[in-house]
């Protein structure tokens, strides 16, 4: 793969993984389009790895308001981390049933299948979308017409709960943003777009570094077939992508929360619900 290649998808990723419009589904689109293969152990590796630096970038951009907020004393450092434990576990539980249920209904005449072969069917990806948008969209509404009462800034052991479960379902389908649909979750349990958003941006830091060392196994599997070259290739590349990433990442964060304080939060359903027009599109186009 070529360092141009590298660095459109880096850029790509960057500036949506941290937008609620389901950077997985524009990378997998964009890797569509340049003749890669989305589900090959190389490029999951390098998504994860992408996900990397948005993760540094995560934790640069919101470390003064975390360090202000969840670390200003030992009780709200130990508050915090237990509504993160719930939540974490939770997503584990939701995500690994829901992978059980596909590798044994899906994939039932396919021994060797992972979750990792559905990433490249746009079939799936675009009703992803579409349902990330819904979310969005009716999180949107809601929040106009709670203007009138003010939302809580407090996250309880519930709120904590549900989250993650919702970021348990966005595990195995690219296309259902992660971010989107945790943070309108949030904001339909009555929690303010900021806590929702802070906590949501924190979840992802904790569930970056599992995700990256599975991928890892997984290449690392890989190249007990294909020889290690391609072990070492890929980790290079990646790499590079992550520092691309990273940089991306922190644009995207500022021009996320300025449209979050904004009010404009529906704009984002609307732009997935068009996504989702666009790669059924090019799905049925023989993408």
């Amino acid at each position: 793969m070529s360092l141009l290649k590298i660095i459109i998808l880096a850029i790509v990723q960057g500036l949506a993984e941290l937008l609620p419009v389901s950077s997985s589904a524009h990378v997998v689109v964009a890797e569509k389009l340049m003749g890669l293969d989305p589900s090959s152990p190389p490029m999951t590796l390098l998504l994860v790895m992408l996900h990397t630096g948005t993760m540094f970038a995560v934790i640069v951009y919101f470390w003064q308001r975390w360090r202000s907020t969840y670390f200003k004393s030992a009780p709200a450092f130990r508050n915090f981390a237990v509504l993160l434990v719930v939540a974490t576990a939770l997503t584990a539980v939701v995500g690994e049933a829901i992978k059980i249920v596909i590798e044994k209904t899906a994939f039932r005449n396919l021994p060797h299948a992972q979750i990792e072969d559905l990433f490249s069917h746009l079939e799936l990806i675009a009703p992803a979308l579409a349902a990330a948008g819904i979310l969005i969209l009716i999180a949107g509404i809601f929040e106009k017409r709670r203007s009138a009462r003010a939302a809580t800034d407090d996250l309880n052991l519930k709120h904590a709960g549900v989250i993650g479960a919702v970021q348990g379902l966005c595990l195995p389908f690219r296309g259902f943003s992660r971010s989107g649909a945790t943070i309108s979750t949030g904001m339909l349990l009555g929690v303010t777009k900021a806590r929702a958003e802070d906590f949501s941006f924190a979840l992802a830091v904790i569930l970056t570094p599992p995700v990256v060392a599975r991928e890892t196994l997984r290449l690392m599997q890989s190249a007990r077939i294909n020889g290690t070259a391609e072990l070492a290739s890929a980790g290079l590349y990646s790499v590079f992508g992550a520092v691309v990433a990273f940089l991306a990442g922190l644009l995207a964060l500022k021009w996320l929360s300025r449209w979050l304080e904004g009010g404009r939060w529906y704009l984002f359903g609307i732009y997935c619900l068009i996504a989702a027009a666009a790669v059924t599109a090019l799905h049925r186009a023989g993408y």
